[in-house]
């Protein structure tokens, strides 16, 4: 007898569900995924973008023929830079700094998937670039407040309080507070400073942090107060997490020493003296002291380790670091009274750019550490001589120096580089009339000197189609805010007429 066996249930559900993924899978392949190319995510997407941001990322929900989204891919305005891919994402590297002030669409139609060579499903995206502002000193009837101006939105705000006079400050990075030291109006005040920090009504959502919305503008804390100790220098880390002071022991007067503040504003003493100038390092964990005819590198903390500038201590003075921290501006004085500039490297390479017989009063590399503006200035006159500033600047590469403009003889001049390389502030006492135009696109002529002296920079030639404009006098001994604009012109800068923005003093530009 023969006997037959039947499927269990078991055996039954296996087989059903095998034959209904046979299915699935031949109707796959037989109509492929017909899921349409997209993007999923765009990292700079209703984002307010700075200097420090230098690549956003698009992330598709499958592979791209990348060639045909570098083709396709539109910025408007438009911003130059370098395309690249890894697996499912597309970055866009900016070539130059973005330009402040500004609301960029970004679009991408007819890109193709790989390997069906299909259109993706057209994107439109949007970000904006932070907005130009400037912070500054009063001058005149404003002298002692600090003032706000957005040039973005032509907005100007007194941050300070009248009964206070403000005399220094330093922007926290995220433009969202002003540290400044500040003392009491009245006719007995002298130098004798509390630290405050004040809010700016500002927060730009930068890409990749959390978005809040900003503080309301003028809320004042005190951080710091004078009941012990006189507060003299401060200097504010460029991540915003320490400051260093100078404080002065008010029942000891030779009792003077430098105290650290951390991101709770509780100070410590660090047993360090300053008699000269100090300046937190790019690495927020070093201290540069000038000392005598060299510069001190101490850490701030016990345990930091070494520093990359340790061969700062043959020079006598730091101006400016560049952005990304590689470079150095720095002042050594001769033993025969000259000064000379120089840029050095984190390798140790020392560049000499100039030696003069007068002063270096300040510098700022551009963004991109290839041009670094100074103020210097030349010996005129026999005997009774006098000390003539000028605005100049270095090519990094080429080593040639181009003078932009003379000022009335004097010591007070202060330059603020934009963050986007944009514009350049400079103010400046006053009393003459300002020339009419600076200098144009004979800025890098090939006759220019390679190591000039002061004398043997010329004035660079003016704008002969351009009617001059009517002259500007300025009040005597009125401080004034100058704006150059400057063109990024591929390697070269292209510096433009001056126009006079405000009185004050000390203008810096918020990050």
């Amino acid at each position: 007898m023969r006997s037959h066996s039947f499927p269990q249930p078991l055996d039954r559900a296996a087989l059903s569900v095998f034959l209904v993924a046979l299915v699935l899978t031949l109707l796959l392949l037989w109509g492929g995924d017909r899921t349409q190319a997209q993007v999923r995510d765009f990292t700079w997407q209703n984002r307010d973008v700075g200097s420090d941001d230098r690549a956003f990322i698009l992330a598709f929900n499958r592979l791209m023929d990348w060639s045909s989204v570098a083709e396709h891919l539109k910025i408007e305005p438009p911003l130059e830079g370098k395309a690249s891919w890894s697996g499912r994402r597309f970055a866009y590297t900016l070539t130059q700094p973005i330009p402040y002030g500004q609301t960029f669409k970004v679009s991408l139609e007819d890109a193709v998937s790989v390997p069906q060579g299909k259109p993706i499903k057209p994107f439109q995206g949007q970000f904006r670039s932070r907005d130009r502002v400037l912070v500054y000193l009063g001058s005149g009837v404003e002298e002692g407040r600090l003032i706000l101006y957005n040039l973005t939105l032509q907005q100007k705000t007194f941050l300070s309080p009248p009964n206070l006079r403000v005399f220094d400050f330093q922007p926290y990075p995220a433009g969202d507070r002003i540290l400044f030291s500040a003392g009491e109006r009245g006719e007995q005040m002298g130098f004798d400073p509390q630290l405050y920090t004040v809010t700016t009504g500002l927060y730009f959502n930068a890409p990749e942090t959390p978005r809040r919305q900003p503080r309301p503008v003028g809320e004042i804390s005190l951080i710091l107060d004078n009941s012990e100790y006189q507060n003299l220098r401060f200097q504010l880390a460029n991540d915003g997490s320490k400051i260093v002071v100078q404080r002065v022991n008010r029942l000891q007067p030779a009792d003077s020493s430098l105290w650290l503040l951390d991101e709770n504003f509780q100070p410590r003493r660090l047993n360090q003296a300053a008699a000269g100038d100090f300046r937190i390092a790019p690495d927020n964990q070093h201290l540069i002291i000038a000392q005598g005819q060299g510069l001190a590198i101490v850490p701030l903390e016990a345990g930091n380790g070494e520093s990359d500038f340790d061969f700062l201590p043959q020079y006598g003075m730091v101006l400016d670091f560049s952005r990304d921290g590689r470079q150095v501006a720095a002042v050594k004085f001769n033993p025969n009274f000259s000064r000379s500039l120089y840029v050095v490297d984190i390798f140790g390479e020392h560049r000499e750019l100039l030696t003069i017989n007068g002063s270096i009063i300040a510098g700022q590399f551009d963004p991109k550490g290839e041009f670094l503006y100074a103020i210097l200035t030349r010996i005129e006159g026999e005997g009774h001589y006098r000390e003539v500033p000028y605005l100049a600047l270095f090519d990094l590469k080429t080593k040639e120096l181009f003078k932009l403009k003379d000022f009335d003889p004097q010591q007070e001049l202060y330059l603020s580089l934009a963050p986007d390389g944009r514009t350049l502030a400079v103010d400046s006492v006053e009393g003459r009339e300002m020339p009419d135009v600076v200098d144009n696109s004979d800025l890098y002529s090939e006759t220019a000197p390679v190591n000039p002296s002061p004398s043997d920079l010329a004035e660079l030639p003016t704008d002969p189609q351009a009617p001059p404009p009517p002259p500007r006098q300025l009040p005597p001994q009125q401080h004034q805010i100058w704006l150059f604009p400057l063109e990024l012109n591929q390697d070269k800068i292209v510096v433009g007429m001056p126009e006079p923005l405000a009185p004050g003093l000390h203008a810096r530009w918020l990050p």
